[in-house]
């Protein structure tokens, strides 16, 4: 089973390079006009539609979670090597969880977080972090 997303976007060329670099993967289909990613860790579809205007939601994130702390520090690294890395937030308590995570922004300013959860908590959030919220 994979999720399958459909993002618009106005520049396919950045956009291909941002999630080349989160998804650590290449495109199975590049085009003018339109890119898919195919992957299995994530189980993800995601197709790319270039589109003059795009306003994507300020009310929402995506995110994709793996496994260990491990995998984490893997993204971290490779999208602050891409200087995409917006911010990490390291056993920080969100959404009734410890978790350790990486923020990446792309082209179009959807934000995408790479996660692992430690322990699940009694607090909603923590003092700590931003959380889910939308940064400043």
């Amino acid at each position: 089973m994979k999720t399958h997303l459909n993002l618009a976007t106005a520049d396919l060329d950045r956009a291909v390079s941002f999630y080349s670099t989160l998804l650590n993967a290449k495109p199975t289909k590049a085009l003018t006009d339109y890119a898919l990613f195919v992957t299995e860790q994530p189980g993800l579809e995601l197709a790319l539609d270039l589109h003059d205007v795009v306003l994507p939601s300020d009310d929402a994130h995506y995110g994709i979670f793996v496994e260990t702390p491990g995998e984490v520090a893997c993204a971290m690294e490779r999208l602050t090597a891409a200087g995409l890395a917006a911010s990490v937030e390291r056993e920080h308590t969100c959404c009734y969880a410890n978790q350790t995570k990486v923020w990446a922004v792309d082209p179009d300013g959807r934000r995408w977080e790479v996660y692992t959860v430690h322990d699940d908590t009694d607090d909603r959030d923590g003092d700590e972090t931003t959380c889910c919220s939308p940064e400043s």
